[in-house]
């Protein structure tokens, strides 16, 4: 069997921040306009406050993190024409889902004729990581057992406490809004690509659904791209917090891959225990407790973490040479997530407003200078 090529491939989708008054800013119109933009690297979303951006295939986290920079860049200067500023954030901590302005393209249009209120207050903004395999087979099989870790991701990138301007108690805030969509949360499990393809297909002969886009798990198979798509992250606020990410999931996919390879796997454990995990990890976020499955016991994710680094993955992130960016997770756990940030930075100040411009500045950190140094 050949092995994975295991590229690397990111979207981050960012608020657009009117720096006055704080609110959303409807501008992607004027960022899409913009001289040398792509619709391959920057796309609209559907509100008009959100720019995405995507990066092109990468081999390395360490080449990850160079188009990153470069795509923060870009997008913050093309909103600094217009005297905004860009943050990234699961949710933005008091604009309303109701003053928002739709993207007037047939995609956008269709899909709230479709899902009506549902689109509308999924004002939210997420990261979406795709690692690359090329066999279809090793992919379903590599989304049944990744599923056990997706709590744990979801933790390490929990950036949406606030929601309308209220503390709302989650640290992941996000998640609960895309959670009303359909076809959301960790998927099923799958035998094999045939019994996946079929469960597609009978979608679509129903008129469920148009394509295996519409399929919007935690984990899917890309449906044009040969890669394995990680949708269940906020969008991190720091540079380095997404490409952390991105190497722990590079990594999960390389040992499981070693596994298949010695005949080997990953137990796999059904969806209500995992689901339960990730109310955990949506609730408490670094702070929470997640069951070991294999022990069937309450672990703090902290010391999971320690775990699933030291042990599961300590062959493979030194074959990758991801040990650098794949450790950086233990800095994130001893300084918090941006969400424990976001409600540290309100409650010194009773201000959500504070908490925009701490969003603000965290996006761009790590970015101007190193895209000076890389020609950004």
């Amino acid at each position: 069997m050949k092995p994975p090529s295991l590229t690397l491939g990111i979207e981050e989708e960012y608020q657009i921040i009117d720096p006055e008054s704080r609110e959303l800013c409807s501008y992607i119109q004027e960022i899409l306009d913009g001289e040398h933009v792509t619709m391959e690297e920057i796309k609209p979303e559907l509100h008009q406050s959100v720019v995405e951006v995507g990066s092109t295939v990468c081999q390395t986290p360490a080449e990850l993190r160079a188009e990153v920079v470069r795509l923060r860049s870009l997008v913050m200067d093309l909103a600094a024409k217009g005297g905004l500023k860009i943050a990234a954030a699961g949710t933005h901590p008091f604009s309303s889902w109701e003053e928002q302005e739709i993207t007037p393209l047939e995609r956008y249009l269709g899909l709230e004729e479709d899902l009506q209120d549902l689109a509308r207050k999924n004002l939210i903004f997420g990261m979406h990581v795709h690692i690359g395999i090329e066999d279809p087979e090793f992919m379903v099989d590599a989304m049944t057992v990744a599923r056990y870790f997706m709590p744990h991701i979801l933790a390490y990138s929990t950036s949406s406490p606030f929601w309308k301007g209220r503390n709302t108690g989650l640290k992941s805030y996000r998640s609960v809004i895309w959670r009303n969509f359909p076809r959301t949360g960790i998927p099923p499990t799958f035998k094999n690509r045939a019994e996946y393809d079929e469960l597609v297909n009978a979608l679509v002969r129903t008129g469920s659904i148009e394509s295996a886009s519409k399929i919007w798990w935690d984990i899917r198979p890309h449906h044009a791209y040969p890669t394995l798509e990680f949708r269940v992250c906020d969008v991190c606020t720091r540079v380095d917090e997404a490409v952390c990410i991105a190497a722990i999931l590079q990594a999960i996919v390389a040992k499981l891959w070693k596994l298949r390879r010695d005949n080997l796997t990953f137990r796999v454990y059904p969806s209500a225990l995992i689901e339960e995990n990730k109310w955990r990890a949506v609730r408490y976020g670094l702070d929470g407790r997640l069951l070991d499955l294999g022990k069937e016991a309450d672990v703090p994710l902290k010391e999971l973490t320690h775990e699933l680094v030291d042990w599961f993955l300590a062959d493979v992130i030194d074959e990758l040479g991801s040990r650098k960016e794949v450790e950086y997770v233990f800095t994130m756990l001893e300084n918090g997530s941006s969400a424990d940030r976001q409600i540290a930075t309100f409650e010194e100040t009773g201000d959500v407003k504070a908490v925009v411009d701490r969003l603000i500045s965290e996006t761009a950190e790590g970015v101007r200078g190193e895209a000076l140094a890389t020609g950004g």
